[in-house]
């Protein structure tokens, strides 16, 4: 394990992070051109060698229901990964949501909207079908005749 001030080390080789003392000696780094309301990347490094890094829902890490990885037991190499994850991760700006329209022959319409986890198709306001993949939803919409407008 890498004791604190090695971690402060690894961590302040990051000049896009601004170092933040908080309390009960502990030190939060921002990094304040987050494209998010969310700008701490490094969460209460403790003397102890304890803390957390934000990544988000990046896939590749188990994180707490906030977000956060604890990296008591980070190496120097693990920590300066997770760190720059959690910067690009704050860095990129999020895919636009999906929401469009569909249509068959008849003219009639459907709306296949993504909404955190499901894929809903609704006829006007009224919630038709939900699925768990956009392609489960669309094979639904194909087989029901409909085709995306374009």
């Amino acid at each position: 394990m890498l004791t604190f001030e090695q971690k402060l080390e690894v961590i302040e080789k990051f000049p896009e992070l601004t170092r933040k003392e908080v309390s009960m000696k502990r030190v939060n780094f921002h990094f304040e051109e987050s494209l998010y309301d969310k700008k701490i990347v490094v969460y209460h490094l403790h003397p102890n060698g304890n803390g957390f890094v934000f990544v988000g829902d990046l896939p590749h890490y188990e994180t707490d229901n906030r977000g956060l990885v604890n990296i008591r037991d980070y190496s120097a190499g693990q920590l300066r990964s997770i760190v720059a994850d959690s910067i690009d991760y704050l860095s990129q700006e999020a895919e636009p949501p999906y929401d469009k329209r569909w249509i068959n022959e008849d003219g009639e319409k459907l709306d296949l909207v993504f909404e955190e986890p499901f894929w809903n198709v609704y006829t006007g306001k009224n919630l038709e079908e939900s699925f768990g993949t956009f392609d489960d939803a669309e094979d639904y919409l194909l087989d029901q005749g409909f085709r995306e407008r374009k």
